[in-house]
């Protein structure tokens, strides 16, 4: 498998990963104010995850995919 194919895949998981965050954010927010302490932990893990798949996205840039 290439380099780029590897990344590609990677940047599928990394998606799954981010859309299951904001799904998490989401949720969170429709049951507030109840679990409301979760607010940083759940935004931090969505943060997190969309800086991962961003980075990836732009290293396939840079190696040309």
């Amino acid at each position: 498998m290439s380099d780029i194919e590897t990344l590609k895949a990677e940047i599928k998981k990394l998606s799954a990963k981010a859309i299951n965050a904001k799904m998490n954010l989401h949720d969170l927010s429709e049951e507030l104010p109840v679990d409301w302490t979760r607010i940083p932990d759940v935004a931090r893990a969505a943060h997190e995850a969309y800086a991962a798949l961003e980075a990836a996205r732009t290293k396939l840039k840079q190696i040309g995919g």
